[in-house]
């Protein structure tokens, strides 16, 4: 029986991951988290589930959380956002286990952005030769659950620096799976999947897709770089972590966020989920 690292199983990503290997033969699921308590709860159902103490900025909890695993999934913490210092550790030691595959979540059109942490991470397993799977997602649905609800449910507006560009999105329900795809499947080693939803759209189109399922008036106000960087700070939020954002909203309005691919479908082998079905899953979150 394989013995799988999942780093973030509570996640948009990871969790939907999970669900997935759950129900496959042959496989041990360790969920490494921060708060084990927690995860412990969220997985209580899953048979083949354990869950470890990890933190990537605490080497003390690699070894127990690495012991006997084969292959390793993790998305970058938002908060973490220098991966010389904060990922190089995790790193040299999935290095030093000889592990089969390490299954990473970069970023849709990294190549081109040698600034975001997601190339850094990249180039750092690229060059200690681990075997890798980066699967690079446009943006995601669950952003606008996640980061951008405060604005929806109490503004009913779209409060989003990405001027009239379009964008890709994709869920990260379909991401998950295809996660749990390449992990189970050798032929997708070194190999750098850029996967997308069905199409691309501006927030003006998801504004009123959100309109017509939600009943709700949504809006997109488009705001400035500048004005959404500071609205963010003055709520609280890590100052790298708002960089990280602003700087990805300055490349989709560059209209590098556009790309739709087919790679979703092939490794799915079905039609990835498209907005107005999330919209329609998620609008308990929104009202």
């Amino acid at each position: 029986m394989e013995k799988f690292l999942i780093i973030g199983g509570t996640g948009n990503i990871g969790f939907p991951l999970i669900e997935f290997l759950d129900k496959q033969a042959n496989v041990q699921i360790v969920s490494g988290s921060h708060n084990p308590d927690k995860a412990q709860e969220k997985f209580q159902d899953m048979k083949n589930v354990v869950v470890k103490k990890f933190d990537f900025l605490d080497n003390t909890t690699f070894a127990d959380a690495f012991d006997g695993v084969s292959k390793i999934f993790f998305v970058r913490p938002p908060q973490l956002g220098h991966p010389k210092q904060d990922m190089l550790p995790f790193l040299h030691y999935a290095q030093s286990q000889t592990i089969d595959q390490i299954v990473f979540v970069s970023l849709l059109g990294v190549e081109k952005n040698p600034m975001t942490p997601h190339h850094q991470i990249e180039q750092i397993i690229l060059e200690l030769n681990i075997p890798y799977t980066f699967i690079r997602p446009s943006f995601f649905m669950q952003n606008l659950d996640t980061t951008h609800l405060y604005d929806i449910k109490n503004h009913h507006e779209l409060f989003i620096p990405a001027g009239n560009s379009r964008t890709s999105f994709i869920d990260t329900r379909d991401i998950g799976e295809i996660a749990g795809i390449t992990m189970l499947d050798d032929k997708y080693l070194f190999q750098k999947l850029n996967i997308t939803g069905p199409q691309a759209l501006n927030y003006y189109e998801i504004a009123q897709v959100m309109t017509q399922v939600l009943g709700t008036n949504i809006t997109y106000s488009k705001p400035s770089l500048l004005k959404f960087r500071q609205t963010m700070l003055k709520r609280g939020l890590k100052k790298d972590f708002v960089n990280v954002m602003v700087m990805l909203y300055l490349i989709t309005q560059l209209g590098n966020a556009k790309e739709v691919t087919d790679t979703a479908k092939k490794v799915l082998g079905r039609k990835p989920r498209n907005i107005k079905d999330y919209v329609e899953d998620y609008r308990n979150y929104f009202i």
